[in-house]
């Protein structure tokens, strides 16, 4: 049997199977609402037959968007037109819908990526951005603003709300993203934290505001309710945050609590050198669940279905995720079960699409 497509329980969350739709960001909202791509978006991933669906990067304020065009869920209004979309997917799909919960903090007010993704003057739809110091991003002209306790109350506030907008949405869990450069990470690596108050210095100070978020999350929401962390296991860059450092806040995060730890890497620093290559972060995985024992999602450059097998079957990571990959072939979990012999929910619409080799593919 595959393991790859057996089921797994994710706190009080059954997953039908390991595969997990990575965040990926879209760049396509209006004032931090979802629009009709998410529609279409959210609703042929929802048909693809993975065990999980993450929305992208949703920010708590309009702060803490990526670009102007970010998904929000900030205010009744980002809820009402995410709700919009979530309820079209749902009417074809019960796959199980999750997000992301994000702040870009020094890394906000960028163009999106096919409009050269710099930095935007303030005449041109952009906004004057805070970190935890006023460390700016290497490539950004502009310096953030370095946050006060007073604004890091605000934010674990903001996180907190939009959590409670997105039980009542009914999204199956909240991943938190303290991964690729942005706020919480921004605070991890002592690259980008300069502070000398609580904040700042030792490791204790620099998890200290992650676990706040976290904190405020996991108090509003219902018991069982799955949370976790995606995180940059490693800066690749000398002096920055690093394995170890993440093994720590592993260690603390499942201590608290947390359901899952999503490992990735990288993000923060222009210097970055990353060995890309498959797998090439499934190393980070496989420490951190051996190390921790919490639940894992692996994720960077798995594209074949018996690389997806081999590491969920050997016990190094539990979860598969897909991003890039799934974008460009929407349908990989079909293809991934026929050729490793399991079946997969297809809706009843393609069911006439089932090659005739795989006669009992979908199930």
């Amino acid at each position: 049997m595959s393991q790859l497509f057996s089921p797994y329980q994710l706190g009080g969350l059954s997953l039908a199977n390991r595969i997990v739709i990575a965040p990926m960001c879209q760049y396509s909202a209006q004032d931090g609402c979802a629009t009709d791509w998410h529609t279409i978006h959210l609703g042929h991933l929802a048909l693809s037959g993975a065990g999980l669906l993450i929305i992208e990067a949703t920010a708590v304020e309009p702060d803490g968007r990526i670009s102007p065009f970010d998904v929000g869920l900030w205010s009744d209004e980002t809820e009402a037109a995410l709700g919009k979309a979530l309820h079209s997917a749902r009417a074809w799909s019960d796959m199980p819908i999750a997000i992301q919960l994000a702040h870009a903090g020094r890394k906000a007010s960028v163009a999106q990526p096919w409009r050269g993704g710099g930095q935007l003057g303030l005449d041109e739809g952009g906004w004057n951005v805070h970190a935890p110091s006023s460390v700016g991003f290497e490539t950004y002209p502009r310096p953030p603003r370095a946050l006060t306790t007073d604004d890091i109350a605000r934010l674990c506030e903001a996180f907190a709300d939009s959590a409670r907008r997105s039980v009542r949405l009914g999204l199956a869990a909240i991943e938190l993203h303290g991964a690729h450069g942005y706020l919480m990470h921004q605070f991890l690596s002592p690259l980008s934290n300069r502070r000398e108050d609580a904040y700042g210095g030792s490791l204790e100070n620099r998890m200290r505001f992650p676990l706040e978020v976290y904190d405020a999350v996991r108090s509003v929401v219902p018991a069982g309710y799955p949370v976790g962390f995606r995180i940059s296991g490693t800066d690749w860059v000398e002096g920055g945050w690093d394995m170890e450092q993440s093994l720590a806040f592993a260690k603390v995060i499942k201590a608290r609590g947390a359901d899952f730890i999503h490992v990735s890497s990288g993000g923060l620093s222009a210097a970055q050198a990353i060995p890309l290559g498959p797998s090439y972060q499934v190393p980070m995985a496989r420490a951190i669940k051996q190390e921790t024992g919490i639940a894992t999602i692996a994720v960077g450059l798995i594209t074949e279905p018996e690389q997806a097998e081999a590491i969920v079957g050997t016990g190094e990571a539990d979860l598969i995720g897909l991003a890039r990959g799934i974008l460009y072939n929407p349908r990989w979990p079909w293809h991934a079960a026929a050729q490793l012999g399991a079946s997969i929910k297809a809706p009843n619409q393609y069911l006439r699409s089932q090659p005739r080799q795989y006669s009992k593919l979908f199930a």
